[in-house]
């Protein structure tokens, strides 16, 4: 297995005496969609920081594909690209010439920026909006900009930091699709987001730091069977007169008429409770989750730690 991003004992002590990270160690796979995720302070911003030597570590070791941020520089920062959570344009450029900037910082001549600027400026639905300033364009759109600047030079690994935050859910699932088409060409992918709905659709393996530490580092499936319960909302054919059911080994609630809301123990499976009320004369037309398990798990493992 290739590596795309070494950490090992990473710290970071700032001059105010605040340890905003504590050893913090993992590795993401050449080719991986990977979450970075914990709560507000933990040191994501920190770390991200430091693996994109925008704040110097204080020990320990980065690695990107093979490139120590120390030893070879250069050659670990031409293979990053960042998104970061705040827009920080020129505002009295265009999109386009703010992309042509971008490629010249890394010595991308124009005639090879040209085709690319289009390509992503295309893909991205913003090539109508290349010679207006960031200024005019609207949220989602800058958000797609910064997308597109940190992909001028076409990294091997991209960084997102809260790619979608603020961005309507069309645009959300417009991104996600883009996201996930360039993975697929063999772009390394790690994501931080407060949306852990985002997370769990797209990534494969996930890492939560918190108080400045790796506290899970695994694959998201193996995380997510750690939930032994989910609750469920079941929308019903026919209304429920004589009140929530009764079936061994699940808790309801009924909200109305025609929606109850049930938990599921992960050894009774939804299959066995869907048999039970079809015996007991209860259709159930569609279900969905009422809570993202993701965001269960996290807040379990954060609050416990």
């Amino acid at each position: 297995m290739n590596i795309a991003l070494h950490v090992q004992g990473l710290r970071k002590t700032y001059s105010n005496g605040v340890e905003a990270l504590k050893g913090a160690s993992f590795d993401v796979a050449e080719g991986d969609f990977f979450a970075l995720l914990g709560p507000n302070g933990a040191g994501k911003s920190t770390l991200i920081a430091v693996i994109t030597s925008l704040v110097r570590k204080t020990s320990g070791q980065v690695k990107v594909f093979g490139h120590d941020i120390d030893q070879d520089f250069s050659a670990a920062k031409a293979c990053v690209g960042v998104v970061p959570q705040e827009f920080n344009f020129n505002l009295f450029e265009t999109s386009e010439q703010i992309l042509f900037n971008q490629a010249g910082y890394y010595g991308i001549p124009r005639h090879v920026a040209q085709p690319r600027i289009e390509h992503y400026l295309k893909r991205l639905s913003l090539w109508e909006k290349r010679k207006s300033p960031p200024i005019a364009l609207s949220g989602g759109m800058k958000r797609r900009l910064l997308i597109a600047r940190a992909l001028i030079h076409e990294p091997r690994l991209l960084i997102l930091d809260e790619p979608t935050a603020g961005v309507d859910i069309e645009i959300r699932r417009h991104l996600w699709d883009f996201l996930t088409e360039l993975n697929e060409t063999g772009v390394t992918i790690i994501l931080t987001t407060h949306y852990l709905e985002e997370a769990e659709h797209l990534c494969r393996h996930i890492a939560i730091i918190d108080e400045g530490g790796i506290i899970e580092h695994t694959q998201m499936a193996t995380l997510l069977e750690q939930l032994d319960r989910e609750r469920l909302i079941l929308y019903l054919t026919q209304p429920l007169l004589n009140g929530a059911p009764q079936v061994p080994g699940y808790t309801f609630w009924q909200q109305n008429l025609t929606t109850l809301e049930v938990e599921v123990p992960k050894e009774q499976g939804v299959t066995h409770l869907i048999v039970e009320l079809n015996r007991l004369g209860i259709e159930v037309t569609s279900l969905r989750n009422k809570t993202n398990r993701l965001e269960e798990l996290f807040l379990q493992l954060t609050q416990s730690n």
